[in-house]
């Protein structure tokens, strides 16, 4: 960032040590990582402008800053080159916000219905207000809003592409002759357990009809009949726990459930309209373009890759992605904490009540820390979010494991944002 706050550039961080070793620049941030200039201005500065592209999922969302240059290619013709600047994958809790308001309404029926012998029902056809939608889903759209105004505020984005997904959830056909007909597709015609072929195969259920499964694509596999009858009704982690790779086939090759089918309609309309408060330009893009810059990049398979592919590229005339960021930042979404004043115990009943007081000795839950402790068997610097307690002995999440310093020690680097901060490489399966 310039000195009076503008974004500026990324730099590569080589560059950015460089300035903050020579004094002509402070640290603006920690995560992500943001410098501040003191000797230049942005009117002083050349800024080009970056993209951003977005690609939403249920379970994850990638997020990445790129440039798009023209530069000649090999017969002279002018040919767009894009790079990947910097990568976030941001994974969702929409799976905990739900677990948390069944819980919730399971505590308020039975507190409604205690001691009585009957409770009139409410009514089942209570409107929803215009735009609604589950807590659950609205997570998504909130927290990937988020990330991308913090990206806007700390980088010149000058417009904004997102991939927009629909998925037929009538394709999620139930007959028989097509389900059999997908199956004997995804799995070749083999036993998905053994990969016995060439013989007779039973539509197995992964989890089991008798155990509460369904009937779904997503809960049905190819088996032959030897090991559909020992799998019986066990679950299918219980039946392959001594074959670790081949649970590890199944679980990654059966359909995705409709549950992140339909999130995902939700979610991608109004994602589009969310990031349009930005002030960017907004376009959207189709999931087969997407999957096929990624293709023809020889890119692997992830968020954050898929968000660099987002948008259109003329492979025919030489246009080509040639860079992306090979550590990605990953944003996890931890909220800010609960709003539950009491514990239950395991049958809903309260157990203890919690306090209502989250900051102890000027630290909250999820701070940035740095701790300097200069005895014991923790004797050393470590750096991490901190889990406060009222005593003051705090613990602090380290690469090593948890461990407790005095308050003393501390030093605040970062106040807590509802986000735990990671790292990830990116997998390369083909070198651009």
């Amino acid at each position: 960032m310039s000195r009076d706050g503008q974004p500026l550039m990324p730099c590569h961080p080589a560059r950015a040590r460089e300035l903050l070793g020579r004094g002509r620049a402070v640290i603006a941030r920690r995560v992500p990582f943001v410098i501040r200039l003191k000797d230049r201005t942005g009117a002083a500065s050349d800024v080009d402008g970056v993209q951003l592209r977005i690609d939403p999922g249920s379970k994850g969302t990638g997020l990445v800053l790129t440039d798009e240059k023209k530069e000649s290619g090999e017969q002279g013709a002018l040919v767009t080159v894009r790079r990947g600047l910097f990568s976030i994958e941001l994974q969702h809790r929409g799976d905990q916000i739900r677990a948390c308001m069944q819980g919730r309404a399971g505590y308020r029926r039975r507190r409604r219905s205690a001691n009585r012998r009957y409770r009139a029902p409410r009514s089942r056809n209570r409107a929803q207000p215009i735009g609604w939608l589950p807590p659950s889903v609205r997570h998504r759209v909130d927290t990937t809003l988020s990330l991308a105004a913090r990206l806007s505020r700390f980088a010149p984005v000058t417009e904004v592409h997102v991939e927009r997904v629909a998925f037929d959830l009538r394709r999620q056909g139930h007959s028989p002759g097509d389900v059999r007909t997908r199956l004997q597709a995804r799995w070749n015609s083999t036993c998905a357990y053994c990969d016995a072929a060439g013989v007779r195969l039973n539509v197995e259920h992964i989890e089991p009809r008798s155990r509460g499964g369904s009937n779904r694509l997503s809960n049905l596999v190819l088996a032959c009949v030897p090991c559909n009858q020992a799998k019986g009704s066990r679950f299918v982690e219980d039946f392959l726990a001594h074959r670790p790779e081949r649970l590890a086939t199944v679980l990654q090759q059966i359909e995705r459930p409709l549950g992140d089918a339909a999130a995902m309609n939700a979610v991608s309309p109004r994602l589009t309209e969310a990031v349009s408060v930005l002030g960017r330009p907004v376009r959207g893009w189709s999931g087969r373009l997407t999957e096929k810059t990624r293709g023809l990049s020889g890119l692997a398979k992830t968020h954050t890759l898929d968000a660099l592919s987002v948008g259109r590229l003329d492979h025919a005339y030489g246009d080509r992605i040639v860079r992306f960021a090979g550590q990605v930042l990953v944003a996890k979404a931890t909220g800010r904490g609960s709003y539950a004043r009491t514990t239950p115990d395991r049958y809903g009943f309260p157990r203890l009540y919690r306090s209502r007081v989250k900051q102890h000795f000027g630290y909250v839950t999820g701070d940035l820390v740095h701790a300097v402790v200069p005895s014991g068997k923790c004797a050393g610097t470590w750096t991490g979010r901190v889990s406060v307690r009222a005593r003051g002995q705090h613990s602090i999440a380290t690469p090593a494991g948890r461990i407790n310093v005095f308050h003393g020690h501390l030093r605040l680097l970062q106040r807590s944002d509802g986000y735990a901060y990671g790292t990830r490489v990116e997998p390369v399966r083909q070198r651009l």
